[in-house]
C-alpha cells in the first residue's frame, strides 16, 4: 500500500518521527480500528484516528445526538441534534479526512452481535458507558485475539488500560475486574462529567490505538493508568495476569 502525494503532505509530521516513518504510516493506512461508543471518549478517539490516517474505522453506537452531548462530544455540532451518532460521526470524519473509510453500525453491541461487529479489526477501543457492555466487548476481543484499549471517565476522573490477555504474561480485562461482577455505576447524566476529562482520556485512548498498530516506546500492557484531575494526579498501578482468571 502506497501513500499518495497529498497523504505524504498530510502526514508529514508523523513520517519524520523515527518511531513511525513512512512504513508506520502505511501500517496505519492498512489498519482497521473498531470504536465502541461515539460519545465523550469516542469523539476524540475518532477525530484523532481519522486525522492520523487510520484507513478504516468501524463505528458502533445505537444512540442519537442530544443537546447535552455537545458540552463534551466534540465531533458533533448543533445541526446534528436528533441524528444517529454514528451517521453524524461518519460525516464528520469524511470532512476531516477523505482518505479514511468508515463503517457505521447504529446498533447496541451485545453477546449476539459483538463478534461480527468487530470482525476484521486490528484494535478495539472501548469507550462505552456501561459495565455489562464492557465485559462483552472485552470477552469478544479476547476470543478474537484483538488488542483492547479500554477507557472510562467519571466527573473529574478517568482510567485507561490496554489488554492482550491471550499472551502468556499479559492480563485480560477480567484479570482486573473479576468474573462477571455486578456493578451499578453512575452515568454522566446522573453524576456529571467535566468535558475536557473525556477529551484527555479519549486522546490517550487514540494514542494507545495507534501504538497498538505502530509499536513505539514502552508497552503499556500490565498497567492501569488512573487520572484524578481534581488533585492533578496521574498514577499507574500494576495489573498482573490472574492465574485463576476464567477468561484468559
Amino acid at each position: 500500500m502506497t501513500l499518495q502525494p497529498d497523504e505524504l503532505a498530510r502526514y508529514a509530521r508523523h513520517i519524520v518521527l523515527r518511531e513511525v516513518g513512512g512504513a508506520g504510516q502505511r501500517r496505519l493506512k492498512q489498519a482497521t480500528v473498531a470504536v465502541i461508543g461515539a460519545g465523550g471518549i469516542g469523539s476524540p478517539v475518532l477525530q484523532y484516528l481519522a486525522a492520523a490516517g487510520v484507513g478504516r474505522l468501524i463505528l458502533i453506537d445505537d444512540d442519537h445526538v442530544d443537546a447535552s452531548n455537545l458540552q463534551r462530544q466534540t465531533i458533533f455540532t448543533e445541526s446534528d441534534i436528533g441524528s444517529s451518532k454514528v451517521i453524524a460521526a461518519a460525516a464528520a470524519i469524511a470532512r476531516l479526512n477523505p482518505h479514511v473509510e468508515t463503517l457505521a453500525h447504529a446498533a447496541r453491541i451485545d453477546a449476539t452481535n459483538a463478534a461480527a461487529l468487530i470482525a476484521g479489526a486490528n484494535v478495539v477501543i472501548d469507550g462505552c458507558d456501561n459495565f455489562a457492555t464492557r465485559l462483552t466487548v472485552a470477552d469478544t476481543a479476547l476470543a478474537a485475539r484483538i488488542p483492547l484499549v479500554s477507557a472510562a471517565v467519571g466527573q473529574f476522573e478517568g482510567q485507561l488500560a490496554v489488554y492482550r490477555g491471550w499472551e502468556p504474561d499479559k492480563p485480560c480485562y477480567r484479570c482486573l475486574v473479576g468474573d462477571s461482577p455486578d456493578r451499578d455505576g453512575g452515568t454522566c447524566a446522573e453524576d456529571g462529567v467535566l468535558g475536557p476529562v473525556t477529551g484527555i482520556l479519549g486522546s490517550m485512548a487514540a494514542l494507545e490505538g495507534i501504538r497498538s498498530i505502530v509499536p513505539f516506546g514502552e508497552d503499556p500492557t500490565k498497567k492501569l493508568l488512573l487520572i484524578d484531575l481534581l488533585s492533578w494526579r496521574f498514577r499507574s498501578m500494576r495489573v498482573p495476569k490472574d492465574p485463576a482468571c476464567p477468561a484468559c
